[in-house]
């Protein structure tokens, strides 16, 4: 058989966008704010990752600016070799500092730095423990790694992590994965938990705080640090292409750990570096996210307004304390059909549809920035009541 024949024969997309509720790949024609230009007009977002509000802070794009005009477009290399700038370990070193961890190391993306930790960290004879609704870069990591087995627990279920544990054998190392704020629930995980499980299993802690950071935590340090547990999670990893405002990850953990994944870490050791632009751009928003706290409130202050008006209007959401908001759609024709509605009233969604959760699970992910105001959260609001009304 043709290896091609999967694609000849795909007509997932094709079929959507016959029947016009295609909600994928709108493009953008302004920067990404709480208010977007998308297909010629004006919309609410309220579907980003833009957490803090800093992708079009004028102090993050001068960063920008003024990394280009020192250091160029690029690094025409990776890290391990011609591709280090006096930049890239300035951001890893306040990085460092601000987690709280011995050092810090940068990757080109979020996806790439999972893939990079997890599959040079867990050994043949190692195992890797997984909440079931790590994210995809997660999974794909432990694909990658070679690892002697990959085990699930159910979310959040720490009864099922504990049974997890107490088969695997008690000299053996072991991984536990989770994300701190998982990105289409909202849900904070059970840190105190985990990490008490771990140190009885002999087990290590990595936190995929992608969401967490900015969020949650003092000084918006993430989830080890809204749980004063800090010096227990033994890596916290970090997205720069939310809260950050730019692209790239990092891992903070202890020297020799940061040392060896230096060394023998494949998708750092052969990719090129960050680019001089969005490094700069991650520093700069980082300082701010340090000398800025009130942008944190500002965040949860807002989704909670959100929050408070969707359940008044009778909008069936998931209840938390973060920034993001689930609403329950549950059928995927239902589901595109509100988002085709919301975006013509002006308000741009996520849908969330298999295998992203189970069947019958399908909803809306929305998700909210620190400089949102209540006037547009009313305009929202008012609209998704509309909407849910006739759909």
């Amino acid at each position: 058989m043709d290896i091609f024949e999967k694609c000849y024969t795909f007509t997932d997309a094709k079929q959507a966008k016959e029947t016009g509720l295609y909600p994928y790949f709108h493009a953008l024609e302004t920067a990404q704010d709480t208010e977007v230009v998308m297909d010629g007009k004006r919309i609410i977002m309220i579907g980003s990752n833009n957490y803090m509000g800093l992708t079009s802070d004028p102090r993050t794009i001068q960063a920008a600016k003024d990394a280009l005009d020192r250091y160029g477009t690029g690094c025409s290399g990776s890290r391990f070799l011609n591709g280090t700038l006096v930049l890239h370990e300035q951001l890893e070193e306040e990085l460092a500092d601000f987690f709280h961890k011995d050092a810090a190391l940068t990757f080109s993306t979020g996806f790439q730095t999972n893939l990079g930790i997890v599959s040079t960290i867990v050994g043949m004879h190692d195992y890797i423990v997984n909440d079931s609704e790590n994210h995809a870069s997660i999974l794909d990591a432990c694909r990658l790694s070679f690892a002697k087995k990959t085990l699930k627990y159910a979310h959040g279920d720490m009864d099922d992590l504990a049974r997890v544990l107490e088969r695997l054998p008690a000299e053996s190392g072991k991984l536990i994965i989770t994300d701190g704020v998982f990105s289409m629930s909202g849900d904070i995980a059970n840190l105190p938990e985990i990490v008490a499980l771990a140190r009885k299993h002999n087990a290590r802690v990595l936190v995929d705080d992608a969401h967490g950071v900015g969020m949650i935590g003092e000084g918006g340090r993430g989830t080890a640090s809204h749980f004063h547990l800090e010096n227990e999670v033994d890596i916290i990893m970090t997205t720069f292409s939310k809260s950050l405002a730019s692209l790239g990850g990092c891992i903070a953990a202890e020297n020799e750990v940061i040392e060896y994944v230096k060394h023998r870490s494949r998708p750092f050791i052969f990719s090129a570096s960050i680019p001089p632009a969005n490094a700069a751009a991650a520093l700069e928003a980082l300082r701010i996210i340090r000398d800025e706290p009130q942008r944190q409130k500002a965040l949860i202050d807002i989704a909670d307004y959100m929050r408070g008006k969707l359940r008044e209007a009778g909008i069936p959401i998931a209840e938390g304390s973060t920034a993001i908001i689930p609403v329950y759609t549950y059928d995927m024709n239902r589901t595109f059909l509100i988002t085709k509605l919301l975006f013509d009233e002006g308000v741009y969604v996520n849908p969330v549809i298999p295998p992203a959760v189970q069947d019958g699970d399908c909803m809306l992910r929305t998700s909210y920035t620190a400089t949102h105001t209540r006037e547009q959260m009313d305009t929202a609001a008012a609209a998704f009541k509309r909407v849910f009304s006739r759909a």
